[in-house]
């Protein structure tokens, strides 16, 4: 009993050490710089100068809105966006293609803190923004062609607060710091359980056994058999906890520099249990859609990890 005890405050303190020493003050500076970005009108400025190019890739406006959010903000802000899609005028076979697109995308919420441990982070962003757009572009000419694509003119608009005076400004900035902190408490409950889990499995001896047993399978990707553990997480616990038992692994020499960077293409997107459901929660037209997304998100990832796995 002393052991277990032992592990969870082990776990505890490196949950808790991970959301607020790392994970906070990343997020408060870019929160914080993407609402004021959003709240001067800029991001709009920026969604109407990639609309020409993103249209013809299946994407509409709030697609690509949608799209900057998830790459500088969280991947929990799209989620806003594709409720006002559910709700306007966005035909299902647009909105499958912007749900492929995020689903497919590398989140801010963990590209940023991961990047201060050595992660590539710009590339991993323009990497994931290219392949999320042909995801979304296969998504919309194949696996969602045969579902409605008339749209109910004009496309709906976020709405943004507003930063003209200094009272705006503070408004913004405050909020920003609220949502940050919101986001680091939110997380600790799933970092604590996901080091948890991997503590108890190692004490455990389930890694010494599995380890052995799929090591020939990640050394055709050129891969440590640490891997597992950081994959398994991934798809049952989300992206956040993935973040913690990585951060850990670098931290303890399990993983290096480069088998991190190879590996955030795989690892690094919503595309998992817990992403997938914040995500469709968006509204019942959003999780309508969720088959022909999944497919083209799956696209997306596959090209991801072939790039990564090149590069790096």
């Amino acid at each position: 009993m002393g052991d277990f005890a032992e592990i969870i405050l082990r776990s505890g303190k490196a949950g808790v050490e991970l959301a607020f020493f790392v994970f906070l003050p990343v997020m408060v500076v870019m929160l914080t710089f993407m609402r004021l970005l959003e709240a001067r009108g800029v991001l709009d400025w920026i969604t109407a100068r990639l609309s020409p190019l993103l249209h013809p890739f299946g994407l509409p406006d709030l697609g690509i809105f949608a799209l900057l959010q998830i790459l500088f903000v969280s991947f929990a802000a799209p989620v806003a966006t594709l409720a006002i899609m559910d709700r306007g005028g966005t035909s299902k076979r647009h909105i499958a293609a912007s749900l492929a697109m995020v689903l497919s995308c590398a989140q801010a919420n963990v590209v940023f803190p991961m990047s201060a441990i050595g992660l590539n982070g710009l590339a991993t962003i323009l990497i994931s923004a290219i392949c999320a757009i042909i995801g979304a572009s296969v998504t919309y000419y194949l696996f969602a062609k045969t579902l409605d694509d008339a749209d109910k003119l004009p496309e709906p608009k976020p709405e943004h607060p507003v930063a003209d005076d200094t009272k705006g400004l503070l408004t913004v900035i405050n909020r920003a710091g609220r949502e940050a902190i919101e986001i680091s408490v939110g997380a600790v409950p799933m970092l604590i359980l996901a080091l948890l889990l991997v503590n108890l499995l190692r004490s455990g001896g389930v890694v010494d056994f599995l380890e052995p047993v799929l090591a020939p399978v990640f050394s055709l990707f050129d891969l440590p058999s640490a891997a597992l553990l950081p994959i398994v997480t991934k798809f049952i616990a989300g992206g956040t906890a993935m973040m913690g038992v990585t951060m850990e692994f670098v931290q303890s020499d399990l993983f290096t520099l480069s088998e991190l960077n190879r590996l955030a293409g795989f690892l690094i997107s919503p595309f998992d249990i817990v992403g997938i459901a914040i995500l469709i929660s968006a509204g019942p037209r959003v999780a309508a859609v969720l088959r022909p997304a999944l497919y083209g998100a799956i696209v997306a990832i596959l090209l991801r990890t072939i790039i990564h796995g090149l590069l790096f």
